[in-house]
């Protein structure tokens, strides 16, 4: 019988001392088999591949105060880490409702959270957009709670197969679920020069929409796709050649990573999806309830904060954050992820 049994698959094989590629990163991609090399990882300020350290934990959890019994929302499910300490709290007789809409990471985080003793009867995930907030609501009634982290996970970041990096090559899609909608790729053949230029300034303030718009839409009607991450990255890098050589490396490197933020919310509907939340959350919360949101630019933060404060002049919210609340310096020195991150908080009258 023994000759039988199957061996053990071995790990993939890299060339070097450590490997470089996303799929190769065996050590990192398992943590829990790896604990003490995972910490290594993050105590030189760097998010191991394939998970996600989330932001503002202890900030968070000190608005919610969370209880045994309450029923509540993380909207944003992700890698589970601000759930996990929530479900900490909720036992006994507490229930957590998750969503996601990326089908890839709902369930490896479901079963991850299994494994640390919270099941079905306490944690229930939906993939669903957190702009359907009433189909939760509809389940389980008005929430003690509700939290939404508006930040990209970094295991999408991090993986090159979903596109979100123009450090890695990989297919130009951004999309939180690949299965729905355009991909990035796609969505820049639909566009003109006008809808380009639009769409980079009101997503993501790019200084140089036009030279980068001009640029991409020259690829286009050559019927040159551009439908790689690098492709675009050296687009982008062409388009300000004008600028003087000692800034253009640092200066591409930034344009890159808004315009690579404004196709991402356009191909999510990240704008539409979060104003349909805030106009939702009032009827989600009973009396007393609370609602935290983590924005991480200034098109997120500038909505949730009007939102709020409107809200609260007529009356629905008792009380709001009177300025947002930023990781502590030595949160951002050991995850320099955090360092843009602005939390938003309310209370429900």
């Amino acid at each position: 019988m023994d000759e039988l049994a199957p061996k053990p698959l071995r790990r993939i094989r890299y060339k070097g001392t450590h490997p470089k590629i996303f799929q190769e990163k065996y050590k990192e991609l398992k943590p829990e088999q790896y604990a003490d090399d995972i910490a290594k990882v993050m105590q030189q300020g760097r998010t191991p591949a394939g998970m996600h350290r989330s932001i503002c934990v202890n900030e968070i959890m000190e608005f919610l105060q969370v209880t045994p019994g309450q029923t509540g929302l993380d909207a944003t499910l992700g890698y589970g880490g601000h759930s996990l300490e929530i479900l900490k709290k909720l036992t006994p007789g507490g229930k957590l409702y998750a969503t996601d809409v990326d089908p890839f990471e709902l369930p490896r985080t479901k079963e991850r959270l299994a494994s640390f003793g919270y099941g079905s009867d306490i944690l229930i995930t939906k993939q669903l957009n957190f702009s359907q907030i009433n189909q939760i609501t509809a389940e389980a009634g008005p929430l003690n709670f509700v939290l939404a982290d508006l930040g990209v996970s970094s295991m999408q970041i991090d993986n090159p197969a979903r596109g979100f990096s123009f450090k890695f090559e990989g297919p130009l899609d951004l999309r939180l679920n690949p299965q729905v909608g355009l991909s990035a790729a796609e969505l820049l053949e639909t566009l003109n020069q006008r809808e380009l230029e639009e769409l980079l300034v009101l997503n993501s303030d790019e200084p140089y929409h036009e030279p980068i718009a001009t640029a991409i839409l020259a690829k286009l009607i050559k019927k040159r796709p551009v439908n790689t991450t690098i492709h675009l990255k050296e687009i982008i890098a062409e388009a300000l050649d004008f600028l003087p050589e000692e800034t253009h490396k640092e200066e591409v490197k930034k344009a890159c990573q808004r315009c690579f933020q404004a196709l991402r919310i356009e191909v999510n509907n990240e704008f539409g999806a979060l104003d349909q939340l805030l106009e939702n959350l009032p009827d989600a919360l009973i009396s007393g309830g609370r609602v935290a949101i983590l924005s991480f630019h200034s098109g997120e933060d500038r909505r949730v904060k009007k939102s709020f404060q409107r809200l609260f002049r007529e009356g629905v919210y008792l009380d709001v954050a009177p300025d947002p609340i930023r990781p502590t310096v030595e949160e951002c020195s050991t995850n320099p992820r955090a360092r843009s991150a602005k939390l938003r908080w309310a209370t429900k009258a």
